[in-house]
């Protein structure tokens, strides 16, 4: 590593250092939300066209909710290697690939007539989609040190609340208004338009996004060498470095089971919430994709503010504890669909609240101690043990709605397994991990 001239800007001048990040973010931040956006779009518009498909098809919610989570077979089956592929290829010709894939096959959707044909399309988009956000968490640890991390992801986050926000009202309108266009249901043309963007944006990271640090011309040298040190800095109190140790590290499996929880809650709620919002008696689909939009964007307020927080403070655990304790209290509450929307709304804005906060604190804490290439296998590790919790819950509430013909059952299993994993938060987390 050369020494930094003497025209250089010293380090530890923080106001230029965060002149400097702040460039870095609003280059790469806005298009990785994007592409994530895309990406979370076509994995739970599924949750839309249920409204409509299941009828048209005549299945039953165990369908749905098979063919739902069977996406998290395919992802947890290639996960680890596609996130080491990408560290080996590099990130815009993978990322792009996987995007690329998946918007054809989320397209392909809109043809299904047969559970089985359902099945191998969710499983295969699984397949396709595999290593998208453990490579994104991993290409963010590439740019910003984990004092940074926090915050940064969130904002790569955002686009999970954003999906809901933008995705709830477009998807509601698309069933609203195309119904018969051509021929087609409104639920076929959900999964053909809202492929597009995918592909498109898939095609865009080709020329937009760069490997890493040292590949990035619109940086100065100076500002590469600042960037670059800090990474450097931070990889000396990295002590995992291999695939092996990743695998034999129970600090990795001990993050793989917190994120478990986690994902119980995320995906039950992206999964589940037009469903929830239908039966506390909203019935037309446009307004159901409006009020979608509600919780979606108190989740995306929350998620900043309080990885922002969790930053300032370098606290992980409690904030990660108290997240997931909220987010257990809302789909408790959520459950109470008697007392009508405007009960369940409230209800389903304070889960989105605490479930949206998680991830973001969450990657904090792992990425804090893997280096490497333990940093692509553990991060994909992490993240597809957390897939099986995607998995688990959506088939189980499905089950359990047509087994009772009620949610609730399911939702409080979730909401269970929420506060267990607050709890092993708070236990087995040492402190030291994540003060850092």
């Amino acid at each position: 590593m050369t020494s930094l001239s003497p025209l250089t800007p010293p380090v530890n001048d923080k106001s230029i250092e965060n002149q400097i990040y702040a460039k870095v973010t609003w280059r790469i931040i806005p298009f990785l939300c994007l592409c994530y956006l895309c990406a979370y779009l076509d994995r739970v518009n599924v949750g839309f066209a249920k409204l409509q498909m299941l009828n048209d098809l005549q299945w039953s919610e165990t369908v749905y909710g098979l063919g739902a989570g069977i996406f998290f077979v395919g992802y947890i089956l290639v996960e680890v290697p596609s996130n080491i592929l990408l560290q080996r290829v590099g990130a815009k010709r993978w990322i792009a690939r996987i995007m690329i894939t998946w918007s054809l096959l989320s397209a392909a959707t809109a043809f299904v007539t047969t559970p089985a044909m359902f099945y191998v399309i969710r499983f295969l988009l699984g397949v396709a989609e595999a290593g998208f956000l453990p490579g994104i968490i991993l290409y963010l640890t590439y740019w910003y040190p984990a004092s940074r991390r926090a915050k940064i992801t969130a904002f790569f986050y955002c686009a999970i609340p954003l999906s809901g926000v933008i995705g709830g009202p477009l998807s509601g309108w698309i069933i609203s208004a195309l119904t018969g266009v051509s021929g087609l249901h409104g639920w076929q043309w959900l999964f053909i338009l809202e492929a597009a963007p995918s592909l498109l944006v898939g095609i865009a990271v080709l020329f937009f996004l760069d490997d890493g640090i040292r590949k990035a011309r619109w940086l100065t040298s100076s500002e590469k060498e600042i960037l670059e040190k800090n990474i450097q800095s931070e990889a000396g109190d990295k002590h995992l470095h291999s695939i092996a140790q990743a695998f034999k590290d129970p600090r990795v499996w001990l993050m793989g089971l917190i994120f478990f929880t986690c994902g119980m809650g995320i995906y039950t709620f992206s999964f589940w919430l037009p469903t929830l919002i239908k039966e506390a008696g909203v019935k037309d689909v446009l307004n159901v994709g409006l009020l979608v939009a509600i919780p979606y964007t108190f989740g995306m307020v929350s998620m900043v503010l309080w990885a922002r927080h969790s930053d300032k403070t370098r606290e992980r655990r409690w904030h990660l504890s108290i997240a997931m304790g909220v987010g257990a209290i809302g789909l408790s509450l959520s459950t109470l669909t008697g007392y009508g929307i405007y009960f369940v709304l409230p209800a389903l804005t304070l889960a989105s609240i605490g479930i949206q906060a998680m991830a973001p604190i969450f990657w904090s804490m792992p990425t804090a101690f893997l280096g490497g290439a333990a940093a692509a296998a553990g991060i994909a590790l992490i993240t597809a043990v957390a897939n099986i919790g995607g998995f688990i819950s959506t088939y189980l509430v499905g089950w359990i709605k047509d087994l009772t013909h009620s949610a609730d059952i399911g939702l409080y299993v979730v909401a269970t397994v929420l506060v267990a994993g607050s709890i092993i938060t708070l236990a087995a987390v040492p402190a030291r991990l994540v003060n850092k």
